[in-house]
């Protein structure tokens, strides 16, 4: 079972491009940056992990900038965005940049992404937040024909465009795998319908396995290999201690990785990346081995 490791980069949280070839180093196979482009002033919806929305929010680089940084630092990590808001974006352009990136990164691009939480983002970015899901699915859609055809075009609800071309194509054939975060079954057959994999948050390795299972069926009954299901939970590390067991109980439940995401310590990974990483090193010798 692999291990990756998410990153919040600001211009507080270190020299990215060392850190992402000290990545490398210490074996993670992933490198993964999430994405909010702004954050609202006033008030807005409440924090989903309790208290105050943490200042650093109002600082995170564009994940796809610090991502063409790492992929120009390093030669083998993946890399991933963990997540990226898609329906706060533009689908050309976005598609656009995740070719160019998988392109000259080698095919190293893993596109994990969500729909957002903090209603009041989503609609200063254009979007309307009730109908979000509908135009995540459509913004993967309208990208994935971009990716694959010389002549592409979509007709949705919400995205339309004639034919047109985009250059480049990306490395991976079809595009880089595209996984969906969430929890739930509305969630879950999301992905089974669309998507490649899941990413959710997930630190109780006996619930992520019932939701796998599940997920694991709901594939089949849509005519999809459950095999090809790409699983990467976002896993607490416990600050370097997480467990043999919760990391056999992990792959047994079926992931093929682990990224490491320090969720009651995202103001450390925002103003210093770095030392939590080397904390987190042993996992990823402990993982190869179980």
């Amino acid at each position: 079972m692999d291990i990756g490791f998410l990153m919040i980069a600001t211009t507080q949280s270190g020299d990215l491009a060392a850190i992402a070839r000290r990545a490398e180093e210490i074996g993670f196979d992933s490198f993964w940056i999430p994405e909010h482009p702004i954050i609202p002033r006033g008030e807005h919806t409440p924090y989903p992990f309790g208290g105050p929305l943490p200042e650093h929010y109002g600082r995170w680089s564009d994940p796809f900038i610090a991502l063409t940084v790492a992929a120009a630092a390093t030669t083998r990590i993946k890399l991933a965005t963990g997540i990226c808001l898609l329906p706060e974006r533009e689908p050309m352009v976005t598609a656009k940049v995740i070719a160019s990136l998988d392109y000259y990164s080698g095919g190293r691009v893993i596109l994990g992404i969500g729909a957002g939480w903090l209603k009041e983002e989503t609609e200063i970015m254009g979007a309307n937040f009730g109908s979000r899901w509908q135009l995540t699915r459509e913004m993967t859609e309208a990208m994935r024909v971009l990716w694959t055809e010389e002549n592409a075009s979509y007709q949705g609800k919400h995205i339309n465009f004639p034919p047109v071309r985009s250059e480049p194509k990306p490395v991976q054939a079809g595009g880089p795998p595209v996984l969906l975060g969430g929890h739930g079954e509305k969630s879950l057959r999301r992905i089974a319908k669309n998507y490649d994999g899941w990413c959710p948050l997930a630190n109780d390795p006996v619930e992520f396995a019932r939701e796998a299972a599940e997920l694991k069926e709901m594939f089949r009954s849509e005519g999809r290999d459950p095999s090809k299901l790409i699983l990467s939970p976002f896993v607490d590390p416990e600050n370097g201690k997480l467990s043999d067991a919760a990391l056999k109980a992990f792959r047994d439940a079926g992931a093929h990785r682990l990224v490491m995401f320090y969720s009651q310590q995202t103001h450390e990974l925002a103003d210093g990346a770095a030392p939590l990483m080397e904390r987190v090193a042993n996992i990823v010798e402990r993982a190869r081995s179980l």
